[in-house]
């Protein structure tokens, strides 16, 4: 089977793809089928590994702590970067993710939970969240991001404003095509 790709597809280093996400506990192995799908289109295999577990972790959150469907966004930076976003419902802002000025401190190896969200601020070169309040259809949550790159997990910082990223998360994603 071949596959064609669009010439100005080639030249364009920035996409999205945005996948709606029941409230169900399979919601984040299709995340992670569709992570795998999208990664390989782009030719970005060499961040499948970490992207995975990044995006398997938000969306494990977002079911496990809120009670409505989640959106999962994926995001081509660059042709080496990834930013991976989640909307959940719930809009409370999980540590480490409320105050990015403290340390992470890592979880007792007793406690049954709490790794996730360590593990994607960790891995990703970039991470941050922030609430998002009511739209004209009701939805309000949060949106968690990180972002994943060719040095990933080996110089993961902290970015101390939103702002740039709320702007580029509002451009519309290109549907997925089966």
């Amino acid at each position: 089977m071949v596959t064609v790709v669009p010439p100005e597809c080639e030249a364009t280093s920035t996409w999205a793809y945005a996948l709606q996400l029941p409230h169900d506990p399979r919601a984040a192995r299709i995340a992670r089928v569709t992570l795998r799908a999208v990664l390989a289109g782009h030719g970005m295999d060499q961040l499948q590994d970490t992207a995975e577990l990044l995006a398997s972790e938000l969306v494990t959150n977002a079911y496990r702590y809120s009670d409505g469907s989640a959106t999962l966004r994926l995001r081509g930076l660059d042709r080496s970067r990834l930013r991976v976003s989640v909307w959940d419902t719930n809009p409370h802002i999980p540590p480490p993710f409320d105050k990015r000025t403290r340390p992470l401190c890592p979880v007792p190896a007793e406690a049954d939970g709490g790794r996730g969200l360590f593990l994607v601020c960790h891995y990703a070169d970039a991470w941050g969240g922030y609430p998002l309040g009511g739209d004209l259809f009701g939805r309000g949550g949060k949106l968690l991001w990180c972002e994943v790159g060719m040095s990933a997990g080996r110089n993961a910082q902290i970015v101390l404003n939103d702002t740039d990223v709320m702007q580029q998360e509002e451009a519309r994603p290109q549907p997925l095509v089966g």
